[in-house]
């Protein structure tokens, strides 16, 4: 008996959610979001707004957003993720979708629930 095949999701799938519906794409595979608590909102405004601040403040062209931004991994579309937080030095990276190739720089406010991907899966998929 043959083995059923296993789906293989492009970035389509992603863009085709319902409205609300947030998911990450590693490896072809989706891996759907839950909504942040407030105590991780709150972690991140405020890390967000004193990176935007220092950049701006220093005069700096490198440009800092907030999730969700699409970053878009490996050149291929069965990579997408949005990190927390997303800074990105080499402007020929954007383009109007979001970010090609990684972030110069990401944080991602960690929980329980989201351990093991922020530590394994997406952090390996950043560092290639």
């Amino acid at each position: 008996m043959p083995l059923p095949r296993e789906r293989i999701y492009t970035i389509d799938d992603i863009y085709a959610l319902p409205d609300g519906e947030r998911a990450e794409l590693i490896d072809g595979q989706i891996y759907y979001m839950a909504p942040p608590s407030r105590r991780h909102q709150d972690i991140i405004g405020e890390l967000f707004a004193t990176i935007r601040d220092y950049i701006h403040g220093n005069n700096g062209a490198y440009r800092a957003y907030i999730s969700p931004f699409a970053v878009f991994l490996n050149e291929n579309d069965r990579n997408y993720v949005e990190p927390d937080i997303s800074v990105i030095c080499d402007q020929n990276k954007l383009n109007d979708k979001g970010c090609v190739g990684a972030p110069d720089w990401i944080i991602e406010i960690v929980s329980p629930s989201s351990r093991p991907m922020d530590y394994n899966k997406k952090l390996f998929k950043y560092r290639t």
